[in-house]
């Protein structure tokens, strides 16, 4: 028997991680949140992560500087962002680094879970 895919939620946000969380399990995923980059990269199992969803600004390590990391590591997983800065730098600078998607916050349900099935599906 296959188990769901997992998707963590990267944030800082207490309230984002847990709303992001309800949505993915109505999906039929499972969801492990992390409340910052640093959490995430202390994570035994992060092969196990078939997409990652996390914020672009957060305290100590940012989104982009998790990405960075993950691409040095070799073999990241997919990444979605969310931000309250969609600037373009920083568009351009996730899209550089393999980001299947940037969203500015409030994200649109139906576009984030969109992004996520052809991530998933394709992973």
């Amino acid at each position: 028997m296959c188990s769901a895919p997992v998707i963590a939620v990267v944030d800082d946000d207490d309230s984002i991680r847990e709303a992001l969380g309800d949505l993915i399990r109505s999906l039929g995923y499972r969801c492990l949140g992390f409340a910052s980059a640093e959490d995430f990269l202390g994570f035994a199992d992060r092969p196990s992560i078939a997409c990652m969803i996390s914020d672009v600004k957060m305290p100590g390590l940012t989104g982009l500087e998790l990405q960075d990391r993950l691409n040095a590591e070799g073999h990241p997983p997919p990444i979605i962002f969310m931000t309250s800065y969609a600037d373009d730098a920083t568009k351009a600078k996730a899209m550089g680094g393999g980001a299947r998607c940037i969203f500015g916050k409030p994200v649109d349900d139906d576009d984030l879970i969109a992004c996520l099935h052809s991530v998933v599906d394709a992973h």
